[in-house]
């Protein structure tokens, strides 16, 4: 079985889920926005990407920040960091513990093929990285 769709029952494996994420010394209210804000080095684009809405800050870290150079070498490994954080929380924790199973796949319509799944094809990056997180909950 898998659960392909981060909407509506499973909203809360969505990087959009409101959430508190503390990293790098900011409160960011999503995974997305933290996320976002680990795209630049400039402190004054993370502290504005931290007061907007997870799909704002989509749309800002795509349009209006510089990347930081080294960013596609670690974008996997923050994502990481970022949901380790979110599911430190005990009742996140305890939602995506009740998931084991189940195959996490973000299925999406909007051609995401590296963090998720579009007409049946991509690497499903979100979906692995929910599972490894998911695997380590388990196990401790």
């Amino acid at each position: 079985m898998a659960i392909t769709s981060f909407r509506n029952k499973y909203f809360f494996l969505s990087s959009m889920y409101p959430c508190k994420i503390d990293f790098g010394d900011i409160e960011y209210p999503s995974v997305e926005n933290a996320f976002q804000a680990a795209k630049t080095t400039k402190l004054d684009d993370k502290f504005i990407i931290a007061k907007l809405k997870p799909s704002e800050s989509k749309y800002y870290g795509r349009n209006r920040i510089k990347m930081r150079n080294d960013w596609n070498d670690i974008k996997l490994d923050i994502m990481y960091q970022l949901v380790k954080i979110k599911f430190s929380d005990p009742v996140l924790k305890q939602l995506l513990i009740d998931t084991a199973g189940e195959d996490l796949v973000e299925e999406n319509s909007w051609g995401d093929t590296f963090w998720g799944v579009c007409g049946g094809i991509g690497q499903n990056q979100l979906g692995k990285i929910l599972m490894k997180v998911r695997s380590e909950l388990l196990s401790m």
